[in-house]
């Protein structure tokens, strides 16, 4: 038998949802049973596996205590690096500048220095992050960029910023500009681009196409030309959909591929410059609310920059040819 008391992080979740998370070693099919014979219970009362928790739930679960016996806690972000660019802080969420070449969440061939897992060190050695003390949640990122993309993650640092953060994400009130150096100078200098762009998953790799085939989804770019050096133009883009690889494949379908994109860009123009990884930076963060943001209402209308974009001091020399 265990008993459990919610926390404020786990508050809000559906029941079912709370448990598969919680406990893994409970499988599904006995999990729904327990629920209609009464042996999962909240404050003591029948429950249903979509009914919310509450902070301050009793949560009773009469079963044996095998499913309830937690493997010894090796912790995986202790393996990662202490190293983490923090642009903005407070109770709520973190707000960092991913350097270019980190991966922001483990993959496939598992990687223990990531994003996630530095930021999850230093919350827990700064004794803002206990996993003892957490039934279901850990710090978690709310929007991502690619491992060799430089620029600004927003991490939450409990439940309640997390669901907030990812609904304005989701209903784009967290606006994202980017910088990039492209081959070449855009015209018209400044334009919104529109096309449909379709995923390849064996190639990882990215197709746009000015019309909708059978997978295809729509993708619309700005981009404003600020500055061109040489044979390179430093360009800002807003993401006005937020898709796969959108602003490297959606420049280069139009002529201008980022420099140091060896997937949709000129390998010998990148060796030649000297860059090997695709010149772009998520530069600036603007929370934009148009919907009620409850406790995290304070942040509308703020914006955040990264302090160091790596490619300008480059760009304005003109060391780049």
């Amino acid at each position: 038998m265990k008993q459990i008391i919610i926390n404020k992080n786990d508050a809000g979740q559906r029941l079912n949802k709370f448990i598969e998370k919680t406990f893994p070693a409970i499988p599904p099919s006995l999990m729904y049973k327990s629920i209609r014979t009464k042996n999962i219970k909240i404050n003591r009362k029948r429950c249903t596996p979509d009914q919310k928790l509450c902070e301050g739930d009793l949560l009773d679960i009469w079963l044996k205590d095998e499913f309830f016996v937690q493997p010894p806690h090796k912790y995986e972000f202790t393996n990662a690096a202490s190293r983490l660019d923090v642009v903005f802080e407070d109770e709520n969420l973190l707000i960092v500048n991913k350097p270019q070449g980190l991966i922001v969440h483990p993959d496939e061939h598992y990687e223990p220095d990531t994003l996630i897992f530095r930021i999850q060190k230093y919350l827990f050695e700064k004794g803002e992050y206990d996993p003892e003390k957490e039934n279901s949640f850990t710090p978690a990122l709310v929007n991502r960029i690619d491992r060799n993309t430089s620029g600004l993650v927003i991490a939450a640092k409990n439940a309640a910023a997390l669901r907030i953060l990812n609904a304005k994400m989701k209903s784009r009130e967290i606006h994202k500009k980017y910088l990039c150096l492209v081959c070449g100078t855009p015209v018209p200098a400044e334009a919104t681009l529109e096309g449909f762009l379709e995923k390849n998953e064996q190639q990882n790799r990215v197709y746009i196409e000015s019309r909708r085939s059978e997978n295809g989804k729509t993708i619309r770019t700005h981009y404003k030309v600020l500055a061109t050096v040489n044979q390179f133009s430093l360009v800002e883009v807003d993401l006005l959909t937020g898709r796969t690889h959108q602003i490297r494949a959606h420049m280069a379908s139009i002529g201008h591929p980022l420099l140091g994109d060896g997937k949709y860009g000129t390998n010998r123009i990148n060796r030649s410059a000297g860059y090997l990884r695709q010149a772009l930076c998520s530069y600036k963060l603007s929370f934009v609310f148009t919907s009620d943001a409850e406790e995290l209402n304070y942040l509308n209308g703020r914006s955040f920059e990264v302090g160091h974009v790596p490619f300008l001091d480059d760009f304005y020399a003109g060391r780049i040819k």
